[in-house]
């Protein structure tokens, strides 16, 4: 294994070196931006994502070890490269799955309440979603944010160069175990996300069906909309608490599975 360290001048000689030592090292964490929440969305243009992960290439150049320089330089450049690239979209895409049970509870609550009509275009994919996953997207962005768990996923991402190195194998084994962990996280958060809401959906849906019954001319689409719109927006009002505590659980549970991931890895 050799060591930005063996390297003392930045002499012309030594320059391709040093930039293909850079590429190799953002690999994982430029894959992982591309895939993984908020960093991998058009909200982040993908010129800041390449020089970002260059960035973080060249700041975790001198701490990491890499192969010996016939192995870089040779064929097996290329099973390094994919292997890299596969370490850092699968944390990405647990990652996002995980993340996606808001925008999936969302889905739900807008097509109970029946705001699935009202869509806009989602920034993060280009494509339209109903207002409130965007607003639950949102929330649950800047939760992540508040929390410092993006620093955290960025922590575990480094200390996997030390777990597993860069050229050392991976053990892909349990990949699909942990993505499927993932789709079960993805459902199970967006039923706790979208069931309580949608409960009292259903009893303010209830309570329409027995006025319209009493009184036949009252409108169903004049005076039921506006309730059920009215009683959507009450309820989230008054459940933030509970769903930031829900989204809490979210982000350490999605924390838990990609440090779980990168153990699974380096047990090869």
């Amino acid at each position: 294994m050799i060591g930005l360290q063996e390297f003392p001048g930045l002499s012309l000689q030594s320059l391709p070196i040093y930039v293909l030592l850079t590429v190799v090292a953002s690999l994982r964490i430029g894959s992982f931006l591309v895939a993984s929440p908020f960093f991998g969305t058009r909200m982040v243009p993908l010129p800041i994502r390449i020089v970002f992960s260059f960035c973080m290439g060249i700041w975790v150049l001198g701490f990491i070890q890499f192969p010996q320089l016939d192995v870089i330089l040779s064929s097996q450049l290329i099973s390094i490269a994919l292997q890299e690239l596969a370490i850092g979209l699968s944390c990405g895409m647990i990652l996002s799955i995980c993340f996606a049970a808001v925008i999936m509870a969302g889905e739900k609550i807008a097509a109970t309440c029946g705001l699935a009509f009202a869509l806009q275009v989602d920034p993060s994919s280009g494509t339209q979603s109903p207002v409130i996953s965007q607003i639950l997207s949102l929330f649950l962005l800047i939760l992540m944010f508040a929390t410092n768990s993006h620093l955290m996923i960025f922590e575990m991402i480094y200390k996997s160069y030390e777990t597993l190195p860069i050229g050392s194998f991976a053990n892909f084994s349990n990949l699909v175990e942990r993505a499927l962990y993932s789709s079960d996280i993805m459902f199970k958060m967006a039923i706790v996300i979208s069931l309580p809401i949608v409960s009292i959906l259903v009893l303010i849906n209830i309570g329409i069906g027995f006025i319209t019954k009493s009184a036949p001319q009252l409108n169903l689409f004049s005076f039921g909309f506006p309730l059920t719109i009215l009683g959507t927006f009450f309820a989230l009002y008054f459940s933030v608490d509970a769903i930031q505590s829900v989204f809490s659980d979210l982000l350490n549970q999605s924390l838990s599975l990609v440090n779980l991931l990168l153990e699974g890895l380096a047990d090869g």
